[in-house]
């Protein structure tokens, strides 16, 4: 996938955050991207600020990942507004962090049911096209995924089983030429958990950096495929 132009990407949870930065790549690549979001005025709102960026076309789409018919929906109105889909980024995360003493049966599937079960429903809704396509499945983990701590269990059980089934469902797709990674950061610059990004997060990861890994993976020679990615702030937090 060396020439990136007018290819089409659909990112969950490309609102902000780690997706809007890859979004924000893509396009400069010349890439088509449908953003999802579980607010059509949160989709909306990234599309506008993200109409001037690149030469790529855009589209806005309300789906939540724990809908598996959301992201058939989402997949198809991709398809009719690009005709296919090279790319599918499986970004849409969140995290509960308690212990399990006063973790409650709601956080624990809203975890699990957003950052694994959604995975599953976005690539199952999305494997055929990607089938048609030779394309390439990516979906966002963490360093939570092979590294545990105290108060983690939803989280480091949703992004272990994460890891886990992006690894698997590598052996099962690249024998119809779909390649398949994940990407595994620390600590990024972003929204997630309530977090309003400022100046004293310099030393994180910033969005963009996750976007320019996503394009130098879609460029890499395809005889190569990098399938697990760790990535960590190159100094420690101040």
């Amino acid at each position: 996938m060396n020439n990136l132009h007018g290819k089409t990407a659909l990112i969950t949870g490309g609102s902000k955050g780690i997706g809007y930065g890859i979004a924000e790549s893509m396009l400069k690549e010349g890439m088509n991207v449908a953003i999802t979001s579980r607010q059509q005025q949160s989709a909306d709102a990234a599309v506008r600020q993200l109409s001037d960026i690149g030469p790529g076309k855009l589209i806005a789409i309300a789906a939540d990942v724990r809908d598996f018919d959301a992201q058939k929906n989402a997949v198809a109105k991709t398809l009719e507004s690009f005709g296919s889909i090279d790319v599918l980024i499986a970004n849409a995360g969140l995290g509960h962090f308690a212990p399990i003493t006063t973790l409650t049966p709601e956080q624990w599937h809203e975890t699990i049911d957003t950052n694994l079960t959604g995975v599953f429903y976005s690539l199952k809704a999305a494997v055929d096209a990607l089938s048609k396509s030779k394309g390439y499945f990516i979906s966002i983990a963490s360093l939570a995924g092979t590294n545990f701590f105290a108060a983690g269990a939803a989280y480091n059980a949703s992004k272990f089983g994460l890891v886990g089934f992006t690894q698997a469902v590598m052996l099962d797709l690249r024998e119809a030429g779909i390649k398949c990674s994940t990407i595994m950061p620390g600590s990024v610059a972003t929204h997630f958990n309530n977090h309003e990004p400022n100046p004293s997060d310099a030393w994180k990861i910033q969005p963009e950096d996750i976007g320019q890994m996503v394009v130098d993976l879609l460029k890499m020679n395809p005889r190569t495929l990098p399938s697990k990615i760790e990535v960590r702030p190159s100094q420690p937090g101040k």
